[in-house]
């Protein structure tokens, strides 16, 4: 079933515990790949995937702007809530109390499929799912910070859980207009938890959580 939060009858999140946003995350991956659609985990739990902290808000899942509207379709056929909310660059999936994002834009670009090509196929809780880059995922969270959004102190224990498998050169470039991102580099070089500036770093895999 579908919403459309200018109704003002959709649902909204409640606070629930890391095993029912576990068990959202599985099922949305299930559906998607299921409908062979490309798509990849991203936000914070696909920084947890790759050993940082398990986060406690919602789930973000990317998929391809041109896949956005079946992937929708699929979900609400399962009897998923589904929320198209004002915002033109992601739908929510609402399971149990628990809120995915499916976002289909970044920074108001569309999304391409070539946006996966690096992301690994990982088991996350018993599911095979493909993974964006730790690199990929430490740039988007640094692009998202902003003046009414830059919390350092919950960004530190991410940095430090998945420093060695990010290019840190790659997230320098991906985040040069960016001021806070910048000031939250310079901390984590005066903190030497990433490489001094100019320097990459290996990528060792690991193995997922679950």
């Amino acid at each position: 079933m579908t919403y459309d939060e200018a109704d003002g009858c959709e649902p909204r999140p409640v606070p629930v515990g890391p095993n029912l946003l576990r068990e959202a995350l599985k099922l949305v991956a299930v559906v998607l790949k299921e409908g062979e659609v490309d798509h990849a985990l991203a936000g914070s739990y696909g920084l947890w995937a790759r050993g940082g902290p398990e986060p406690d808000h919602d789930v973000d899942f990317m998929v391809a702007e041109e896949d956005a509207a079946r992937a929708r379709d699929l979900l609400a056929a399962r009897d998923l809530v589904v929320v198209q909310p004002p915002e033109d660059w992601l739908f929510k999936v609402f399971i149990e109390g628990a809120m995915v994002d499916v976002i289909f834009r970044v920074k108001g670009e569309p999304i391409g499929r070539g946006r996966f090509e690096d992301a690994e196929v990982m088991e996350v809780e018993s599911v095979s799912m493909a993974v964006l880059s730790a690199t990929v995922l430490m740039g988007d969270k640094l692009s998202a910070m902003e003046e009414h959004a830059c919390d350092f102190t919950r960004v530190i224990p991410v940095a430090r859980a998945v420093r060695e498998q990010v290019d840190w050169s790659v997230v320098e470039t991906l985040t040069a207009d960016n001021p806070f991102a910048q000031a939250f580099l310079g901390l984590l070089r005066a903190l030497h938890v990433v490489p001094p500036r100019g320097e990459g770093a290996s990528v060792p895999r690991l193995t997922a959580q679950g």
